[in-house]
């Protein structure tokens, strides 16, 4: 037993613990977040090269991957311009010529002599006459026997000039052999119910497979063991936040709710039926409800959290409803206000711009219980507002708050329940990664019919064709949006108007590029960014009013704006005083006008689809059809591919699911929850099933071996805080450094 604590705590050792690694090794492998044998035994391949199928050069296939053993016939550096080194090398085997080329790699000369037997794996092209290679597997074969390269699968691990692929290698082989009889933290009967291999051997067969085989059932393994931790990690977090108060139950079926479902101006549709059921049992509960409303763009969440208010009121007890802008708090006064005075429930409205006397009054009102629903920015966050008797607290567009604010919100009322919801559409296995700690109800159906709406996507030469179609929309007296991403005086359409612009990177990723790595770069929320769009924004509408749009009435909105001016040009346009909108991102939430039927968004291809559906919502919200016209900023092939599925559906849930499909998923909500990165091995649209499983294995788990507190539990706890923990450590490593994931 004492070998296996000591190995177990030996994963929490620092990297100079393992042979051959020095101090300046060890500040290389941080850039990595690698400070502990943890951390190295975490660094899995990105990738495997499988060597069992050796062909030769004669053999391999234009456009294929291929493993060639051959004798170096010469290596020659090149600089075909300043500090840029190019080595060619020239293979042999007696069946043909290949010229493998490599970056950067000076030293390789020296090494790759004449005559030496080498083996390389990668992509086979065909350029200038001869078959090739760029960057590919290489490695030293000694002797005349191949034997020893075939069957081999070599690992690819994230590497770096000073800790190069196979000083990589090394260094994990000498983790590896730090494990001995590790301790494996996951319960006995979990790994039973599912055959699931040891840890130990799972971490060696992950970096070291036999075989794809092996490797495939390593990464099930891990797989299952990260989504789990993770879980568990998030019901944990989720026990803290809701702490220890007593639990308060609320009336459920009482005067206010059943004169409110009388007011109601709709049919509610299935979805909003089983989500006001779910939210009635939890409210009913002993236990305090920690519920999410996960719905669609115009599916009604709204209403459904108008139940919850009504329920709480019927309870003697106090609801406050946050939401991000100002905007959007006062369509809740004015689509829920009147609602609410007609079932007997008193409100009231708080924000930033409240009048000072205003103000106070709300602030007696909650304090004295006159006031049972108060609707509300962060102004609610100010520790004055002090409520009476607060039970229940709604935080609408929870991606956009802080964890500080929403448990501010939360310290409002003695355990109050909580009701959390957002319109970006979640894939159900993202959503138990990202939200596995609560109950979840998910809303896909429109309440009522609406117009047809249409989106059509248009290439940056063709952006004029999408203009007209705004101009028809004001001759027929609708209204338009343009949405403007752009970044200072180059970016607004009098530049655009004359000539491409340079693939430059700005606060909004590339343009007309890809990112670093050479994947795209996509924006999904703009408050993560520090920069000025308002002078884009500025520039683009003075250039629409002057040009384009000069017949019609152009305002401007965007973040920068004071409340009370923001909240001035959004009467004005609703009341039809302006006739195009030109806006940043801010009209992305909550915003309801319902004669604008356009809206055309530049530089879409920078743009997440979750975002662009949520931008997509803003028209056809009335009875006249919608048309959505989205312009790429450039040709790219996939990036056009990619807004194309806009095109295809209108279902949010489908495009979060192909968006994901293409990205990671911490890309999508940002970092919400730190577990997103957790999350090395996991896929969440390939490993549904098993996020499903073991979030149901979880929450099992949680309340029955650790409410028990059992001696396994408290083992598995402390491997979760662990791994947390050392996640926390890596993330600040990489971001003191300046390293890569």
């Amino acid at each position: 037993m004492s070998d296996r604590l000591a190995a177990t705590l030996a994963l929490d050792a620092p990297v100079t613990s393992i042979p051959g690694v020095s101090s300046g090794r060890a500040a290389a492998l941080s850039r990595f977040g690698a400070t502990t044998i943890r951390d190295v035994l975490a660094h899995y391949p990105k990738r495997y090269l499988d060597m069992s199928n050796i062909c030769t050069i004669g053999q391999a296939r234009i456009g294929e991957n291929a493993t060639i053993v051959a004798t170096v016939h010469e290596a020659v550096l090149k600089r075909p311009k300043p500090k840029f080194d190019l080595v060619e090398v020239t293979l042999v085997d007696g069946t043909g010529t290949l010229i493998v080329t490599f970056f950067k790699q000076p030293w390789l000369v020296k090494t790759l002599t004449p005559g030496m037997r080498v083996s390389v794996a990668g992509k086979v092209e065909f350029n200038y006459g001869f078959l090739r290679m760029t960057m590919p597997f290489l490695d030293k074969v000694d002797g005349d026997n191949v034997e020893e390269v075939t069957g081999q699968v070599i690992p690819v691990h994230s590497a770096s000039e000073k800790v190069p692929q196979g000083q990589m290698r090394r260094i994990v082989r000498g983790a590896l052999a730090q494990l001995g009889r590790v301790y494996d933290p996951l319960p006995a009967s979990l790994r039973a119910k599912y055959r699931l291999m040891p840890r130990a051997e799972a971490l060696r067969a992950i970096h070291f497979p036999v075989d794809m085989a092996e490797q495939a059932q390593a990464r099930r393994r891990l797989v299952y063991e990260e989504v789990l931790a993770l879980e568990m990690h998030l019901m944990q977090q989720a026990q803290a936040e809701l702490g220890d108060a007593s639990p308060r139950t609320h009336v459920v079926d009482g005067p206010a709710r059943r004169a409110f479902e009388e007011h109601v101006p709709f049919s509610l549709t299935g979805d909003q039926q089983r989500a006001v059921a779910d939210i009635s049992q939890r409210m009913a509960a002993p236990e305090r409800m920690r519920h999410m409303l996960l719905g669609d763009v115009g599916t009604g969440k709204t209403m459904v959290a108008a139940f919850a208010l009504v329920m709480a009121a019927d309870s003697g007890e106090q609801a406050l409803m946050m939401g991000p802008t100002e905007v959007l708090v006062d369509q809740y006064a004015q689509g829920l206000g009147p609602l609410l005075e007609k079932s007997g429930v008193t409100w009231s409205k708080l924000t930033g711009s409240t009048p000072a006397s205003e103000r106070e009054a709300i602030l007696e009102g909650l304090a004295s219980g006159s006031i049972s629903v108060c609707f509300g920015t962060h102004a609610l966050l100010v520790d004055d507002v002090v409520c009476h008797n607060c039970g229940l607290v709604i935080i609408d567009e929870e991606q956009r708050f802080g964890v500080d604010q929403r448990e501010a919100l939360m310290a409002k009322g003695a355990a109050c329940d909580v009701l959390e919801m957002t319109a970006t559409p979640i894939p159900r296995t993202l959503a138990l990664a990202l939200y596995g700690s609560m109950t979840q109800s998910y809303l896909r159906e429109i309440p009522f019919e609406r117009p047809p709406r249409t989106t059509k996507v248009y290439g940056f030469r063709e952006r004029g064709r999408a203009y007209d179609v705004a101009l028809e929309a004001c001759k027929r007296g609708e209204q338009a949006y343009i949405v403007c991403p752009l970044v200072g005086s180059q970016g607004g359409a009098a530049a655009q108007a004359s000539g491409p612009r340079p693939k430059e990177r700005s606060r909004f990723g590339y343009s007309g590029t890809a990112g670093e790595q050479g994947e795209p770069v996509y924006i999904d929320s703009f408050d993560d960014f520090s920069g000025d769009d308002s002078k884009a924004a500025e520039a683009q509408a003075k250039f629409l009013q002057a040009k384009t749009f000069s017949a019609y009435r152009v305002g401007l909105l965007h973040g920068r704006m004071k409340a009370a001016a923001k909240r001035e040009v959004m009467e004005r346009f609703r009341a039809g005083e302006i006739d195009v909108l030109v806006s940043t991102t801010v009209i992305e939430v909550g915003v309801d006008v319902p004669n604008a039927t356009v809206m055309i968004v530049e530089d879409a291809d920078k743009f997440g689809l979750s975002q662009l559906h949520q931008l997509r919502g803003r028209v056809g919200r009335g009875e006249k059809p919608g048309f959505m016209c989205l312009i790429s900023a450039t040709g790219d092939k996939a990036a056009c591919e990619r807004l194309s599925a806009m095109e295809k559906t209108e279902d949010g849930f489908k495009l979060a699911e192909y968006d994901l499909s293409l990205r990671r998923e911490g890309d999508i909500l940002g970092n919400r929850q730190h577990g997103a990165s957790v999350l090395k091995l996991v896929n969440v649209v390939r490993d549904g099933a098993v996020i499903e499983a073991a979030h149901a294995d979880a929450r099992e788990y949680m309340e029955t071996q650790v409410r028990a507190n059992t001696l396994e539990s408290k083992l598995y706890l402390r491997e979760v805080d662990a791994v947390f923990s050392a996640e926390a450590q890596r993330k600040t490593h990489i971001a003191k450094k300046g390293g890569v994931r």
